[in-house]
């Protein structure tokens, strides 16, 4: 699929936010992207193709640091990715939207959800990841503990990319600020979860964690046995475009 220029979102401190955005019936789709990826990979493309063919409205987007926007990724933080989420949900879209979050997007589209709940008509977690930085650094040995104390930074190896993932000491404590699994989170509109249970890097038993603090009566997970982290191959995204549509026709 041949990716078109996107347009630009200026922000307050003069940082450009690139998205695509394509107009038509709501409630609109926004999508929200994983840590160190873009709205470029499959599944964003395929959303928005989806609801292209259906006449539906549709965001995609790239954090500040990633993609086509502006910022150095090493400087940013959950909470300024957030921020740049609500700027695109609050200047790009009007009307009830249905936030799709991949993995770290799965937190933005928490936050967002927190921060603008009168704009949510549902969610959908793609093996979403809310407060990974508490497990992330549960993970790290010692050695890389000292690392990020002295240097800041560590940059570990990733599966996914040549260029290995710069883990920011500022990351994790900012993150520590935005948790969203330490309290009962009321959600008045449908919620669904899609996880693969050979995910290497979320495990799926979070989802389930996810499902405990959500208070609602509209909350569905659907796990597939052989999914891995990215649940990109063709029957992950059928799943993924029925679950969406299904739930904009609700």
């Amino acid at each position: 699929m041949i990716d078109t220029k996107p347009a630009f979102l200026t922000r307050e401190d003069g940082t450009r936010i690139a998205y695509h955005h394509t107009p038509g019936t709501g409630p609109g789709v926004i999508f929200c992207g994983g840590f160190m990826s873009d709205m470029t990979g499959t599944k964003a493309q395929a959303l928005e193709a989806a609801c292209q063919a259906s006449g539906r409205t549709y965001t995609r987007f790239d954090y500040r640091g990633h993609g086509q926007s502006d910022g150095q990724f090493e400087k940013g933080t959950i909470g300024l990715w957030a921020d740049d989420a609500l700027a695109v949900l609050d200047q790009i879209t009007t009307g009830p939207q249905i936030i799709v979050g991949s993995s770290m997007g799965g937190w933005i589209m928490l936050l967002a959800a927190k921060a603008r709940p009168e704009r949510i008509a549902g969610l959908v977690g793609i093996a979403p990841a809310p407060d990974f930085v508490l497990r992330m650094w549960e993970g790290f040995s010692d050695e890389i503990k000292a690392t990020l104390r002295r240097d800041g930074v560590y940059r570990a190896p990733s599966e996914y990319d040549d260029e290995p993932y710069a883990i920011t000491l500022n990351l994790i404590e900012e993150g520590r600020q935005q948790l969203v699994l330490q309290e009962d989170l009321k959600v008045s509109y449908p919620v669904r979860i899609l996880h693969g249970m050979a995910d290497p890097d979320v495990p799926w038993r979070q989802s389930l964690e996810i499902v405990e603090r959500l208070q609602g009566d509209d909350i569905i997970v659907t796990f597939s046995k052989s999914g891995d982290h990215r649940l990109s191959e063709p029957d992950d995204i059928a799943r993924l475009i029925h679950t969406v549509e299904t739930l904009a026709q609700t």
